[in-house]
């Protein structure tokens, strides 16, 4: 966890929303001088803080309304910062809870030094990243359609289908083969579902390949050189990390990424792991793929992983390779170095 230790003149704590902004000013000494409920756009935001200008820095949670404000304080040269949701629990611990305490709370924190940090994403990839995202939201739905057709299937006892019903050419005659007329609607529906998906999945990738600005082509080149990572998984972990420098060591990009567990330890000894949901679920999403498509058509790697399975079993095998990817990644962009596959399956 990282924490904002800088000192300043004035700290302005805002606890956001959709339509309506609740902002806290204070000086260094604590005293407050504006604690006021706003509507949320950029005029009565300017408007209110222009006589406290001087050295002011901004905090506000990391919520899903935060994309305006960070770029109207980089445009205004206002230092802003975000705050860590999950880690803000001084906000949410109180008896009593609203947005007058709650903004009076994060500039408190900021005063403190013990604000938490997230990461302010910058504004000219943010879109392009959310689209990969919602790429990746749209594949899901894909994928639960064509478990629904499978799960279907074994719940009449029908004969397994010959081939891979991922592939357009092998879902013929697929909804004929129910007899009941409601399971054959049922199908019929999935299957249409499914192709409408893939024609805007093909669509979204396309403008994707098409417009994406590279701000390191280099970087997309390397990560393209590991086995089974190709243009849009390569994309979608290029765009998650953006700047792989703002991971001091290998272990906080790991945490990061959500590829290591974390112990809870007190006086000595063990009981579990926690934090496992804190960190990218869209980076953990692309190294567990990334994992899976480095074992396709690749013996040798094939054979690492059966070393693993015996020692370890199929899941933790699996998610010890796709550590070990993450892990590479991270010195590959580092050091602006090409994938070895030889030296990775050695190690």
């Amino acid at each position: 966890m990282n924490l904002c230790t800088e000192q300043h003149k004035h700290y302005c704590g805002v606890d956001l929303h959709a339509r309506s902004m609740y902002l806290c000013l204070i000086d260094h000494d604590a005293e407050v001088l504006l604690h006021r409920n706003l509507p949320a756009g950029p005029e009565p935001f300017l408007k209110a803080i222009e006589p406290y200008r001087d050295d002011l820095i901004v905090a506000t949670e990391c919520v899903f309304t935060w994309y305006w404000l960070a770029d109207l304080c980089a445009q205004e040269n206002i230092h802003f910062v975000l705050g860590h949701a999950l880690y803000m629990k001084f906000i949410h611990g109180a008896k009593t809870k609203n947005d007058r305490i709650d903004s009076r709370k994060i500039a408190a924190l900021l005063r403190g030094g013990n604000f938490p940090l997230a990461y302010v994403y910058p504004h000219k990839m943010r879109a392009t990243r959310d689209l990969l995202r919602r790429r990746m939201y749209f594949s899901r739905k894909r994928a639960e359609l064509l478990a629904h057709i499978q799960n279907s299937n074994s719940q009449y006892n029908m004969v397994p289908f010959g081939k891979k019903i991922t592939y357009k050419s092998n879902r013929a005659g697929i909804a004929e083969q129910f007899q009941d007329p409601a399971v054959r609607k049922s199908i019929e529906v999935n299957l249409e579902l499914i192709e409408h998906y893939e024609r805007l999945l093909k669509d979204i990738e396309l403008h994707i390949l098409r417009n994406a600005k590279l701000h390191d082509p280099n970087a997309f080149h390397l990560l393209s050189s590991v086995d089974g990572i190709g243009d849009i998984l390569a994309l979608v972990i290029l765009y998650e990390i953006h700047d792989i420098r703002r991971f001091p060591r290998v272990q906080n990009f790991l945490s990061y990424s959500r590829l290591v567990k974390c112990p809870k330890e007190s006086a000595g000894k063990r009981s579990g792991t926690s934090g496992n949901k804190i960190g990218d679920p869209f980076l953990k999403w692309a190294f567990s793929e990334a994992a899976v498509l480095f074992l396709r058509n690749n013996p040798e790697a094939q054979k690492y992983m059966n070393r693993l399975r015996s020692k370890h079993g199929k899941a933790k095998a699996l998610s010890i390779l796709a550590q070990r990817l993450g892990r590479a990644v991270y010195y590959m962009l580092l050091r602006q170095k090409a994938f070895d596959k030889e030296k990775f399956l050695r190690t």
